[in-house]
């Protein structure tokens, strides 16, 4: 499906692991693959996987890039209507469908339990497990309950993934995912074709402007307030850049209309929040700035991980 002659490293053992019926935990920078881990034992062993994703956009972007496989996936989201909705429960009844994504507060809804013995699910897969540490205690509470769809699937084994976490995220995905001693992977974060910089700017802006001015492609651009998303890119964009800007604070069609048309080129710089970037599936991004210091050093390497997915030289 892939055309790929070799895996990535670590991504046999993994899958591997996964094909033995193992919990496996997996640790892999951005760029590094995670989603093979679980789509080719999928593949391999048939049935269904059971992709549990954080957002809408990734579980869009994922099943459009199986599809274009020629691979057969659904999204259950918050974003489908009604009909859209039974149109996918129908379709979830054929066995063509190999992969189901699902936000985790449509994970234990009754339309999932009700039907999901009649799925024929070989593998669950948590992606971007670290959200059940960072989001889970805060806004989105449905991370914590993960688990609980494991006693309808009491055979399945379950890989949850990630491109970053510290000891106690790792050891808080293995708890609340009640994994039974997991096998676990981890791969260093460095990436060689990644240069890192640290700019001592008095203005930050007028800095911002040199370097996409020399670097004019495919840019992220991330701020830790909505509003400095939105002035900073009206401020290049007034300075003959093509730009647009991404936060939590803007509605569904709106963030899908701005990361649509950075995905496709249109404009090539995304000015956004963390809330943006998370899975996103776009090989050709050579420059990300922090306009703002990240929160924590995982956020860091996480976002800068979303440079050179294609191994060329990034920024």
């Amino acid at each position: 499906y892939w055309k790929h002659v070799a895996f990535r490293p670590m991504q046999e053992e993994i899958i591997q692991s996964v094909l033995e019926a193992k919990d496996t935990l997996v640790v892999l920078p951005t760029g590094g693959g995670k989603s093979l881990c679980y789509q080719i034992p999928t593949l391999v062993q048939g049935g269904k996987c059971l992709v549990v994703s954080p957002l809408i956009a990734l579980m869009k972007d994922q099943v459009a890039r199986l599809e274009q496989l020629g691979i057969s996936a659904v999204a259950l989201h918050a974003g489908l209507s009604k009909q859209e909705t039974q149109d996918a429960l129908y379709a979830l009844e054929s066995d063509n469908i190999r992969f189901i994504y699902l936000s985790p507060e449509r994970l234990n809804s009754s339309f999932v339990t009700d039907h999901i013995h009649a799925w024929d699910i070989r593998l669950l897969a948590v992606d971007e497990a670290h959200c059940i540490s960072q989001w889970g205690y805060d806004f989105r509470p449905a991370y914590l309950e993960i688990a609980t769809i494991r006693a309808y699937l009491p055979t399945v084994p379950v890989i949850a993934l990630t491109g970053s976490a510290t000891k106690l995220v790792l050891q808080d995905i293995e708890d609340k995912l009640k994994m039974n001693k997991p096998s676990s992977y981890f791969q260093s974060f460095e990436r060689p074709n990644i240069s890192l910089s640290v700019n001592n700017a008095p203005v930050k802006i007028n800095r911002l402007i040199e370097i996409i001015t020399k670097i004019s492609e495919t840019t992220i651009v991330y701020c830790n307030n909505r509003k400095r998303c939105q002035e900073i890119s009206e401020t290049i964009n007034a300075r003959g850049f093509q730009s647009t800007y991404y936060h939590a604070g803007l509605n569904y069609s709106d963030k899908e209309f701005r990361m649509q048309r950075w995905m496709q080129g249109e404009v090539p710089i995304m000015v956004c929040t963390n809330a943006f970037g998370m899975g996103i599936d776009k090989a050709n991004v050579r420059l990300v700035i922090h306009f703002d210091t990240p929160d924590t050093p995982e956020s860091f390497y996480q976002e800068i991980g979303r440079a050179g997915k294609n191994n060329k030289k990034a920024w």
